[in-house]
Parts: structure tokens; sequence; C-alpha cells
């Protein structure tokens, strides 16, 4: 009997991702006019793309992974199916979505963000055959692994420098989502910048909720409660590692009269226009570079287990310019950038 559920329910499951892809895959031609036939090879490349909670659509890192598959899918000709994580999943449920895609064809399969940590270090070794990467954790290792790994806390040493620069009252704020050690680099990487520029700034802190508790990172009510809190208690720049929730604080510096700084993706391009002119600039986590490159490692033949690191270097992480709310303080950032990629500043990772 608990053979035949466990079939049941993995039927089910395989009928569910695949249907939830087909409608991704569906928008994404229509919405980004991204056209696989339209590209200059085929491929027999069948891609199993494993969102975080929220998904294509957070303008945040989600989208941002799925800004590198659309690319794949246009210069490489690959086929793609994507699923996404509902809110306060077990790691069952995560387990059982990336075996359907295994089961049903997908190599590469990528897990979108760390909560796919566990169900992918269970999962990868019963289809050893088959290639996964995750991106932002490098616990998850085997044969078949490639993590995607970034230096958040270089890219936050930046966007910290320019909220001190900005700052008239010498009190900012951070908001993360979820007080994971991956957050908190962004943390210790924004506190470290601010203070470079002005040691004696207050730097407020405040988590939107603690593991096992996800919510934080799609809760924009919480978001904007959180940055009304810092503004009303001196901040006048609030940089957030929230994924979803950043929309809150969008909102919070437009009521406030303060200033706001994404994360991951240049998020003055995807916000709502009536809060474009309160983003000062975004933090770039290049995942989009990442999963790009991770398949057309795939499509070459030649792609590489274990950890692959993008920092300042190598241009996996930095700030943004749209707006030209920064083109005052350009100089001053590219300045200190570069003393961290020569190691003359050493930014600290908490997780090292």
């Amino acid at each position: 009997m608990r053979q035949l559920a466990n079939g049941r329910l993995r039927l089910a499951a395989a009928v569910a991702v695949v249907t939830l892809g087909l409608a991704a895959c569906g928008s994404d031609d229509a919405g980004s006019g991204t056209d696989t036939a339209g590209s200059e090879e085929a491929s027999d490349i069948k891609v199993g793309l494993a969102y975080d909670i929220g998904g294509r659509g957070d303008q945040s890192f989600n989208d941002s992974a799925a800004a590198g598959l659309d690319r794949a899918k246009e210069e490489l000709g690959i086929e793609a199916t994507e699923a996404e994580a509902g809110q306060g999943e077990s790691d069952a449920a995560k387990e059982e979505r990336l075996r359907v895609l295994a089961d049903s064809g997908h190599d590469p399969i990528i897990g979108v963000g760390f909560a796919y940590s566990a169900a992918l270090a269970k999962v990868a070794p019963e289809f050893p055959d088959v290639t996964f990467a995750i991106v932002d954790d490098a616990n998850a290792t085997g044969d078949n692994i490639s993590n995607l790994v970034f230096a958040e806390e270089q890219g936050s040493f930046l966007v910290g420098a320019a909220a001190a620069l900005k700052s008239k009252t010498d009190n900012v704020g951070f908001i993360g989502g979820v007080q994971v050690p991956l957050i908190e680099k962004f943390e210790v990487g924004f506190t470290e910048g601010a203070k470079q520029v002005k040691p004696d700034i207050e730097v407020q802190s405040v988590y939107l909720t603690q593991p096992p508790d996800f919510s934080g990172f799609g809760d924009p009510a919480k978001g904007r409660t959180a940055a009304q809190g810092m503004f009303d208690a001196g901040a006048d720049v609030v940089y957030h590692a929230a994924g979803g929730s950043g929309s809150g604080l969008f909102e919070a510096a437009k009521a406030a009269g303060g200033l706001a700084i994404g994360v991951d993706s240049d998020q003055f391009e995807t916000a709502a226009p009536d809060v474009q002119d309160v983003i000062l600039t975004s933090m770039l986590k290049k995942v989009d570079v990442a999963v790009f490159d991770f398949l057309s490692s795939v499509s070459e033949g030649n792609v590489e287990a274990g950890p692959r690191v993008y920092d300042l270097e190598q241009g996996g992480v930095d700030y943004s310019t749209s707006g030209g709310m920064v083109d005052d303080i350009k100089g001053q950032l590219d300045e200190l950038k570069q003393q961290v990629i020569d190691g003359e500043i050493e930014v600290t990772d908490p997780t090292a």
C-alpha cells in the first residue's frame, strides 16, 4: 500500500511540475520575446529549474536566475521546465520536485537557493548520471553537483559605502529576510562598507523571520513595517536582502522621504515607477551570469563539480548605477572596488 501511495504521489507531482513548467515557459516566450526556435542551433538539453520561494516574478533573486535561463534558451537552444517552491514547504517536498524533474528526463537540474541544500544533497546521489547545480550553497557536495556561490559580502561592502556617502543623518539600516549565514554575509559586508567611509555611523539591523520560517523572503508587509521602524529611528538609507519583501522597503522609503538599496537584480529597472526615485542603487548578484555559465559548460560538455565562486574580480557581484543617483560618488565607489579586488581591503566573510 505504501508503494502504491508513493507511486500515486510521484505521478501527481510529475503532472503538477510539468504543467507548471509548461505554463511558465509559455509565458516567458510571450513576455520576453525569447524564442527557442530562433536560436542559432537547437539543443537536446532539457533543463529543470527549481525556484526558491517567490519564483519567477519576484523582481530579485529568482528573476535573476530566470534571466540566465532565458538567455540560455535563446542562445543555446535549450528546453526548460520551471517549478516553484511553496511557502513553508518541507525538504521532502523539495526532494520530490527534484526527483520528478530527474525522472522525467531533465538534465541538468538547478536548485535556486540554499533552501534546496538538504534536498539536493539527498537526491543527487540517486541519479548519478544527472548533472545538478545549486545556487548559493556550498554544503551540498558530490561528483555530480556544481555549487554556484557568490562573494555577497563584497558587493554589499560597496553599497554600504554608497549608503554612508549619501546619508545625511549618519544612520543607515539593513533588513535581512531570514537570519541564516548566507544573509549575514550581506549584513556584515554592508556594515563594513558603511564604516569604511564613516567609522562612527550607526547601522540598524533587523531580520524579518528566523529559520525554519522562510516567509521573510516573500512578505512585503513585514518589509515595509521593518523599514518604517528604521526610518522612524533616524535612518535615511536602508538596504535589504529580503527577496520579495524588499518591495515593502521601497514603499516605506517613499513615504518617509528616505532612500532604499535593492539587491540581486537592478531593482531600479524592475520596481514600480512610483518608487524608482527612492532606489539609490542595488547590490548586483549576477545569478543570471552563473546560471548561463553553468548551462554553457553543460552544453560544451565540460561541466565540473564543486564550487564556482563569483566575486568582484570575476564580475559576479557589483553595484548598479541606474537612475543616476550614485553618479557623483561613482569614482569613490570604484576606488573602493579596486582596493577590494587588489586585496588592499579585506571584507569579512562570516561563513568562511
